[in-house]
């Protein structure tokens, strides 16, 4: 980190187990992205007026090159947070999942999901239960009526926009699962 790690605790007093604790964790997020620049953290124990433990709050705020992350573990009814280890724990878990993220975005791993093939129908044989779908880059794809989605097959008309999964056959590429492209659904 490039500035010095800060810690503050509200409505509890200061613990130096808890901010050992705080700063090893922190230490290792460094571990996943080495370019924070800050890490801010604060435990809180804003519910003490509860009869039995308290909730502890804990948020941390990273800044990066370009955003800041920010991880707000609210108390929830979850009892497991009366302990503050375990509020600070699952809070840092949170951050290096953040940080991972982050991480892979800057390094442009992100995932992308692509589209699937899609084309349009050009030839229909119902007669031997069989059509082609003609794909975007002009190649001829077979397909059987059992691979048409929801048994649509006879509903089918020459120039109906389809997407499907293509696979390798026999004799040469094919379309699985051919669905029928509605008129609000947009290909990307």
């Amino acid at each position: 980190m490039q500035q010095p790690l800060q810690i503050t605790f509200r409505g509890i007093p200061h613990s130096d187990a808890m901010e050992t604790a705080i700063r090893e964790k922190a230490a290792k997020l460094d571990k996943f992205y080495d370019r924070i620049m800050s890490c801010r953290v604060m435990v809180e124990a804003p519910h003490s007026h509860h009869h039995k433990g308290k909730l502890y709050h804990v948020r941390i705020d990273l800044t990066v090159p370009d955003d800041e992350l920010v991880v707000n573990r609210t108390p929830t009814k979850d009892h497991a947070h009366e302990d503050a280890y375990v509020a600070i724990r699952d809070a840092f878990d949170a951050a290096r999942r953040q940080l991972q993220d982050y991480a892979r975005k800057q390094r442009g791993k992100v995932k992308s999901h692509e589209a699937p093939p899609h084309g349009w129908i050009s030839e229909i044989v119902s007669g031997e239960d069989f059509g082609r779908i003609r794909t975007a880059d002009g190649r001829e794809i077979y397909f059987h009526r059992n691979s048409v989605v929801d048994g649509d097959f006879d509903s089918l008309e020459i120039g109906d926009e389809v997407r499907f999964a293509e696979e390798t056959g026999d004799e040469g590429p094919q379309a699985s699962t051919v669905h029928v492209v509605g008129k609000h659904h947009i290909v990307g």
